[in-house]
């Protein structure tokens, strides 16, 4: 098990709490970006720096992405090809990207970037206060207990599934 972070995107406060988190219950924290992100660094830390290109990041997190691992993403499309690959997603925000919401997700997500690039969208401000970081972490330790106490079960070739 690991966990995947998105980092390009991530807030500075979630890239503290996960890279406490993994140091604490020693789970390997693989970061990935274009470009280096100051403060990462521990014994269960890595910063995989990509190559330059729209996406480079994104692939890397899916070649890296294994059934059993947690992702954090803002990137619904990410989210999307990951929730495919058996990996449990979940944004900055505590939000949690399953099988039955993800199609949901991406319709909004592709309707309001729509709206935006005709000039249709609402004006976006980006705020992330100590609201939205207990949200995050409520559902990040949430996650990882659930991934813990429930490992999966290799069968049939490379089919996971969890004891629920």
């Amino acid at each position: 098990m690991r966990i995947l972070v998105d980092a390009d995107s991530c807030p500075r406060p979630v890239r503290e709490l996960i890279l406490r988190t993994s140091n604490r219950i020693k789970i390997m924290a693989v970061f990935a970006a274009n470009h280096p992100i100051p403060g990462i660094c521990g014994e269960h830390a890595v910063m995989e720096i990509c190559p330059p290109g729209e996406g480079s990041a994104d692939d890397r997190i899916v070649e890296l992405a294994q059934p059993g691992d947690l992702a954090v993403t803002r990137d619904i499309p990410l989210a999307e090809r990951l929730v495919e690959a058996q990996v449990r997603v979940m944004d900055d925000r505590g939000t949690v990207y399953t099988k039955e919401n993800i199609r949901y997700c991406r319709s909004l997500r592709d309707f309001s970037l729509g709206l935006a690039n005709n000039g249709l969208g609402p004006e976006r401000i980006a705020l992330y206060s100590k609201k939205e970081l207990k949200s995050f972490a409520d559902s990040f330790d949430r996650e990882l207990t659930k991934l813990r106490a429930y490992p999966l079960i290799l069968s049939h070739g490379d089919t996971a599934t969890h004891l629920n």
